[in-house]
């Protein structure tokens, strides 16, 4: 049966004043369920208050706009408090608590991917919260919390009683939240924005890798990603994940089209992509996308931690590898086209500007 990978938009779940938190439904998107990978946003107005929760899925985060204050604890670790903003992305193994918080009037963004194949529900994330209205508190009996904290039962009640949230709060102005401190972000977090490109192509577009060479947590995650930026008009070369690596690419800004070719050569997704728009690509499915006039950015993850592409056009490709006799043959043209054919894009890599 054929997989629809036409791409989709994140719908609220849950939210408050404090903000919402949104996901991609594995029902809309059935490559999430197929791929186990799980999709979700969480958006914070100002002073609003993402309670502590841990996960069941191993994820990657991404800040898609603002800044705030992320809190996060290792198992059997202290927490670390530290500074997030646009371009930052964090790896979050199993057993990971986080909260989150935005003191600023500007939105705060954060984008999740991450692998689903251990948790409850294939292509989704289930999340556990410490506190509020679903938290652990409220489901143990009073004689149980007592019991565990040490606490009298009316301390109990009335920390109980207090939790009116669901998953985001707002604080009141005057709440005083941790401060960040910078040491904490070493090896917590990695600014795509800021770090050193992998690749950049004058008027083409510019990469930067996440690897467990740059940000070590994503061994443990088992995730790797990358944020592409391409200019206007531009293309991405085809190619494709060679080390049975799914690609989850989420648009960030600007719009293009894009094309994927799977098995038995056939075209099974031809659309145009816009801000906001997730989606995957199979395992070795070809992927190529060309830009509209003011450029696509996106960010992906992919299913392993060093990932590796192979590509199919440009200075890099596969077909600058085979020999003549090879491609003669398979081309089924006489030399001169074979000719012809490798002795373009002989300086062009992985991105091509408009001509």
């Amino acid at each position: 049966m054929e997989i629809d990978l036409t791409p989709k938009v994140a719908k609220k779940v849950y939210g408050s004043e404090g903000g919402s938190y949104y996901s991609w439904c594995p029902n809309e998107l059935p490559m999430l369920k197929n791929g186990n990978i799980g999709a979700a946003k969480l958006s914070l107005n100002k002073n609003g208050f993402a309670l502590p929760r841990y996960s069941d899925s191993s994820k990657v985060a991404y800040v898609l706009q603002g800044q705030g204050v992320a809190g996060i604890v290792l198992p059997e670790k202290e927490e670390k408090v530290i500074e997030i903003k646009e371009g930052d992305t964090i790896a979050l193994p199993f057993g990971v608590v986080t909260w989150w918080y935005n003191k600023e009037d500007t939105e705060l963004t954060v984008l999740f991917l991450g692998d689903t194949s251990k948790g409850h529900k294939a292509g989704q994330f289930t999340d556990f919260f410490l506190t509020g209205t679903n938290g652990i508190f409220n489901g143990f009996s009073t004689e149980f919390v007592s019991r565990a904290w040490d606490l009298p039962e009316d301390v109990v009640q009335n920390l109980v009683s207090k939790q009116s949230g669901n998953g985001i709060v707002q604080l009141s102005a005057s709440h005083k939240m941790p401060e960040p401190k910078k040491e904490h972000r070493e090896g917590m977090a990695l600014n795509c924005l800021e770090a050193p490109l992998d690749v950049d192509i004058k008027d083409g577009g510019r990469v930067v890798v996440l690897n467990t060479k740059n940000l070590p947590l994503v061994g443990e995650v088992g995730l790797g990603a990358d944020l592409v930026r391409i200019d206007g008009k531009s293309m991405c070369s085809p190619g494709f994940s060679c080390d049975s690596a799914l690609q989850v690419t989420y648009i960030l800004r600007g719009s293009g089209r894009v094309q994927v070719v799977g098995v038995n050569g056939k075209r099974v997704l031809e659309t145009t992509l816009r801000a906001g728009d997730l989606f995957i690509v199979p395992r070795f499915f070809v992927v190529s996308k060309i830009a509209d006039n003011d450029g696509m950015h996106w960010f992906s993850i992919i299913s392993t931690p060093d990932p590796l592409f192979t590509h199919l056009a440009g200075r890099t490709s596969v077909w600058k590898a085979l020999s003549s006799e090879v491609l003669e043959a398979a081309f089924n043209v006489p030399k001169d086209a074979e000719k012809q054919f490798r002795s373009k894009r002989t300086s062009d890599a992985i991105f091509f500007p408009p001509n």
